[in-house]
């Protein structure tokens, strides 16, 4: 692990001349203000620097990653930091304060290929300038540390939040994450090694959490909720927990003209029907279900032949576990409804689930005061898509999201984007929520 040590000048309680600590740089840094505007210049700088016409290029362990790694690594030079990179490829800047107990504001720098300009950078950009004006008021009453994420899209490797999973130690999958390979052949553990990562060790990283009081992570929304309600800002009650399914129809091929329609087994007909049903399931649930069938692939796969075998994915999300339970529970039960009207038959694969992860109630209020305070209103919504927040709480960190409206509720597209004001008011408002929090971890 690399480690750089840096000191206040004029805040610090230390006001010796510049010293070494080992073989560690020291450089001073000069009190900041909080500067929002800052932060949106910042990203069009990483967009232009990690970007191209297709969008964002960030993808985890290549070498346009490192490259915005290190221009992270930029924006914090000459503040009181310990610098150290984990055994899981993480990034921590500590800010050392009067006790042992960190407040933690995280994120990912890393994009899906042809991104946008501000899935997971924003986390951390946002991160740095709190942690700048954090630094600029002298010694905090706990410690601050701001994490960037390694790998949380999974983008190359198909292994997604690889880096909070391995700190929050639920990774236990290292013998399949052996075999994942990239399109080119490259193996993750290769690419983990020329990162300087061993995937044996990266469990290790679980140490970083042994501090943490509290986890905080401000994301663009990445859907239409809050653009729809005309609202900048909102606090997140948790991650869906998501059941996906490989269903498997099976019917009989027969000849497209010589077959007539009462005497056919369909496999497509008991697909086409449920993919239609989970609409109705999801509204029936209600309260944010989600269900989509997400693809279908027939065989034989001829325009001359009825559908022998339809192999159809599902993917369910809800908050609440039961929900969650009865949204599958239903989805089975029309599936082995229409096999029988279609005279087919129908088997079910899990492929993935995850429960429902809820953030701490406390520091929920603490967020939709913050959004309150500095847009005069907020809203309370689940999170559809998973983020490394989730991995933290998981840990039994008090952890907590904050999003700021998506534009067209676009994400993972060049398209993707936020009015700079709507960005300016969430960079104020994660500050506004950093100093609740550490006020109520030192206080607790």
């Amino acid at each position: 692990m690399s480690r750089v040590a840096v000191v206040a000048g004029a805040n610090c309680r230390s006001s010796a001349a510049p010293r070494v600590v080992g073989a560690e740089s020291v450089v001073y840094a000069r009190p900041m203000a909080l500067d929002p505007g800052r932060v949106v210049s910042q990203l069009r700088e990483l967009q232009e620097l990690t970007g191209d016409d297709d969008g964002a290029q960030r993808v985890a362990w290549t070498d346009t990653w490192n490259t915005a790694r290190a221009w992270l690594d930029g924006l914090l030079s000459g503040l009181p930091l310990e610098r150290e990179r984990d055994e899981a490829g993480n990034d921590w800047w500590t800010l050392r304060g009067g006790s042992e107990r960190a407040v933690l504001i995280g994120g990912h720098i890393d994009s899906v290929p042809n991104g946008g300009w501000l899935d997971g950078a924003l986390n951390v950009v946002a991160g740095a300038q709190v942690l700048r004006r954090i630094a600029g008021d002298g010694t905090p009453a706990v410690t601050v540390r701001l994490v960037n994420w390694a790998d949380e899209e999974g983008a190359r490797f198909g292994r997604s939040l690889f880096g909070s999973s391995a700190a929050s130690g639920s990774m236990r999958d290292q013998d399949e994450l052996r075999e994942l390979q990239d399109r080119d052949g490259t193996s993750l553990p290769d690419a983990l090694a020329a990162n300087g990562v061993d995937l044996d060790r990266a469990l290790e990283a679980r140490s970083q959490l042994e501090s943490a009081a509290a986890y905080l992570e401000l994301h663009i929304e990445q859907g239409p909720v809050l653009e729809s309600m005309d609202l900048p800002l909102g606090a997140v009650l948790g991650t869906y927990g998501v059941e996906r399914w490989r269903i498997t129809w099976k019917g009989q091929a027969a000849h497209a003209g010589s077959t007539p329609m009462d005497k056919r087994r369909d496999a497509l007909a008991g697909a086409a029907k449920l993919a239609l049903e989970i609409r109705e399931i999801a509204a029936r649930v209600g309260n944010g279900a989600v269900c989509t069938s997400g693809g279908v692939v027939c065989r034989p796969g001829i325009v001359t032949s009825v559908v022998e075998t339809a192999e159809q994915l599902l993917d369910q999300r809800h908050l609440d576990a039961a929900s969650l339970a009865e949204l599958l529970s239903q989805a089975q039960a029309a599936s082995r409804r229409y096999a029988q009207e279609e005279d087919i038959e129908v088997s079910w694969e899990r492929i993935w689930n995850i429960e429902p992860i809820l953030f701490d109630p406390a520091l929920i209020d603490l967020c939709d005061e913050a959004c309150r305070s500095i847009a005069g209103t907020s809203h309370l919504l689940p999170s559809g898509p998973l983020h490394d927040a989730a991995e933290v709480a998981r840990a039994g960190v008090p952890t907590v999201m904050m999003f700021v409206q998506s534009l067209r509720g676009l994400s993972h597209t060049k398209l993707e984007d936020t009015r700079a004001e709507h960005l300016e008011l969430s960079v104020q408002a994660l500050d506004r929520l950093a100093d609740a929090t550490i006020a109520r971890v030192a206080g607790s």
